[in-house]
């Protein structure tokens, strides 16, 4: 897992796209994201982030970089400009981040096991973005993590309900909609938590980005409602709010 941590520039690899950098713009190489871009890229260390004020519930955090420059366009790009391709090596990125927030285990014991929940996009996203944008990153992000040699699979036991886009919302806004926004999924939710009965894991959630954490902390709550802790939540951005 230490390898795991360490390379975040092996997920750089994956970025062949054809035309224009997808951050800056610019002439890109034949990877689509010009060399100065990817070494920024390659440059950032998951680390742990919690929004301040943080809400009741929010679990650990951990983000492989500041909501800003290069990090921020790319995540733009694959969510908001159809560079749907983005979707394996953003996903990728986000493998180092679920690893930092893993406990470490002593030399020579079996591997965490780890089940990814990804925060689940509303039905107008889905329709938008031509499917749920996160589960696309949860799939290369636990091919990583296999590569690493650690079990992991991929559970969807929440929905999303109709929600107000969250960018016009403030703090308070923010943290109502996401409250009313998620669910459960009764018999996923079961079927996990009885998997987990069985065989003990590690549940992480993922998102893109976290700002205020109003949901992340609704999704844990909810996972909680259902029997199944939350150990963290990877992200692969983290705002700076203003005044902070």
């Amino acid at each position: 897992m230490a390898d795991l941590l360490s390379s975040v520039a092996a997920g750089l690899a994956d970025l062949v796209l054809p035309g224009a950098c997808a951050s800056c713009g610019g002439a890109g190489s034949s990877r689509g994201v010009c060399q100065g871009c990817v070494a920024v890229l390659a440059g950032l260390v998951p680390h742990p982030t919690r929004p301040r004020p943080a809400p009741a519930g929010l679990p650990r955090c951990a983000a492989l970089g500041e909501y800003h420059g290069v990090l921020r366009e790319l995540i733009l790009a694959y969510k908001d400009r159809g560079r749907h391709a983005l979707a394996r090596p953003l996903g990728r990125l986000l493998a180092p981040v679920v690893a930092s927030l893993l406990p470490a285990g002593a030399a020579g014991s079996p591997a965490p096991r780890v089940v990814l929940v990804p925060v689940p996009d509303t039905p107008a996203a889905a329709r938008a973005r031509h499917g749920d944008h996160l589960w696309r990153l949860a799939r290369p992000a636990a091919a990583r993590l296999r590569e690493a040699g650690l079990p992991v699979r991929l559970a969807r036991p929440l929905r999303a309900r109709p929600r107000p886009d969250s960018a016009q919302l403030d703090h308070a806004e923010r943290a109502m909609a996401a409250g009313s926004s998620l669910r459960s999924r009764p018999w996923r939710a079961s079927s996990l938590r009885r998997q987990l009965a069985a065989r003990p894991a590690q549940v992480v959630l993922l998102d893109d980005v976290v700002t205020t954490g109003a949901t992340l902390a609704t999704a844990a709550a909810k996972l909680a409602a259902a029997g199944i802790p939350v150990a963290g939540a990877a992200v692969l951005a983290a705002t700076r709010r203003r005044g902070a």
